[in-house]
């Protein structure tokens, strides 16, 4: 019975991995259909969102089974709560994801990113997919370092997404308000889509260390440690 319950905690690590893989390659596919107007690709990345649904409700399903009947207590408990959460944060992604993708599909066959922007937004697609991957790494290796890297790597994101706003603020944008919007929203899709990714390694850091990302990171230093 022991070893079919540990068997079956590994299952859900192995769904989440799973889950993180498959919304970084939907982000890194809907960067591409929204810069290529590619209509096709853009229905392929929306429809593939639902065996990302469904695989949360497949995990929710079975971490709240072993809930029930095997009440698992300190470090199992923790790693049943956690994965909950993490399966929350990679749903997330993935309607983010699909989000890019839909705005590529609302504005076909036109190109919904003006072409001065066009490297910029190249650059935020493929950082989150980078930060994903770099995220379901997290969850394999459950490494604590590479886990605490994600939050400087999200640094970059941001830096992206104020980049998008000292264009859009810049006293000779021409491509009107419509284009404004969707390029305001855009930057949201991937600058959460980043969150998400630190989020999800800011759970392993709690899984393996039982304190939370940003304590250890402000901990103070021990003279000669």
């Amino acid at each position: 019975m022991r070893d079919a319950y540990h068997e079956e905690l590994d299952s859900i690590g192995e769904g989440l991995v799973e889950m993180a893989r498959l919304v970084g390659s939907a982000i890194g596919r809907a960067t591409t259909a929204i810069l290529d107007s590619d209509l096709k690709l853009a229905e392929s990345v929306i429809a593939a969102d639902q065996k990302v649904d469904d695989l949360q409700h497949d995990l929710e399903a079975r971490a709240i089974t072993l809930l029930a009947r095997q009440q698992p207590v300190a470090t199992d408990l923790r790693i049943v709560v956690t994965s909950l959460r993490m399966s929350a944060d990679l749903e997330r992604s993935g309607d983010l994801a699909q989000h890019v993708a839909k705005l590529a599909r609302l504005r076909f066959p036109e190109r919904a990113i003006p072409q001065d922007l066009h490297a910029t937004i190249l650059e935020m697609g493929q950082l989150a997919q980078r930060l994903m991957a770099k995220a379901a790494e997290v969850i394999v290796t459950k490494d604590v370092d590479l886990a605490l890297q994600l939050e400087q790597d999200d640094d970059a994101m941001d830096l992206l997404h104020r980049t998008l706003f000292q264009h859009l603020l810049d006293d000779r944008w021409k491509h009107g308000i419509e284009t404004a919007v969707d390029v305001t929203l855009l930057g949201r899709y991937y600058e959460r889509f980043a969150d998400h990714a630190v989020s999800v390694a800011n759970r392993v850091v709690y899984l393996v260390t039982g304190e939370h990302a940003d304590e250890l990171q402000t901990a103070p230093q021990v003279e000669g440690a």
